[in-house]
C-alpha cells in the first residue's frame, strides 16, 4: 500500500488539474481518481470496498489484498483541524476492524501552496496503531 500511494502522489501532481476540470462536483475528483488508480489492485487479485462498514460508521475505502485489510480515509484539507480529525476518525475505524495500520490521504487544493508542501508522508504511532498521513 505504501508503494501504491507514493506512486499516486506523483500521478496526482502530474495529472490533478486535468481530472479536477472534468468534474462539476470538484470534491469528487480526488476520491474518484484515487479509486481508479487503486483499481490495479483488483487486477492483481485484490478488491476495493467503498464506504466500508466499520461498526456503526463507514470509512472511505478498504483495500483487500492477500488476506489483509488496508483501511484508507480520504479528506480534503479545509483547515488545520483536517489532519487531527482524520487521525481520530481513522483510528476509531481501525480499532473496530482490528487493523493495526491505516492510511489517511489528505488532498490540499489550495493553488497558492507549492507541490513540495502538498506532497508529504508522515508515519504516526497512535493508540490505535500506525497511521500513514499521505499529503496530496
Amino acid at each position: 500500500m505504501n508503494g501504491l500511494l507514493k506512486a499516486f502522489q506523483e500521478f496526482w501532481r502530474e495529472n490533478s488539474e486535468i481530472w479536477i476540470e472534468k468534474y462539476e462536483y470538484k470534491e469528487a475528483a480526488p476520491h474518484l481518481v484515487l479509486q481508479a488508480f487503486l483499481q490495479r489492485v483488483i487486477n492483481g487479485g485484490g478488491d476495493i470496498l467503498r464506504e466500508y462498514a466499520s461498526g456503526k460508521r463507514r470509512f472511505d475505502l478498504c483495500v483487500l489484498y492477500a488476506g489483509k485489510k488496508y483501511p484508507l480515509e480520504l479528506k480534503l484539507k479545509y483547515s488545520a483541524k483536517t489532519e487531527p480529525e482524520g487521525l481520530e476518525q481513522l483510528g476509531a475505524y481501525m480499532e473496530t476492524m482490528g487493523a493495526h495500520e491505516g492510511w489517511l490521504v489528505i488532498f490540499d487544493r489550495n493553488k497558492d501552496i507549492s507541490w513540495e508542501s502538498k506532497l508529504y508522508w508522515k508515519t504516526i504511532k497512535t493508540s490505535h496503531g500506525i497511521i500513514h498521513v499521505v499529503g496530496c
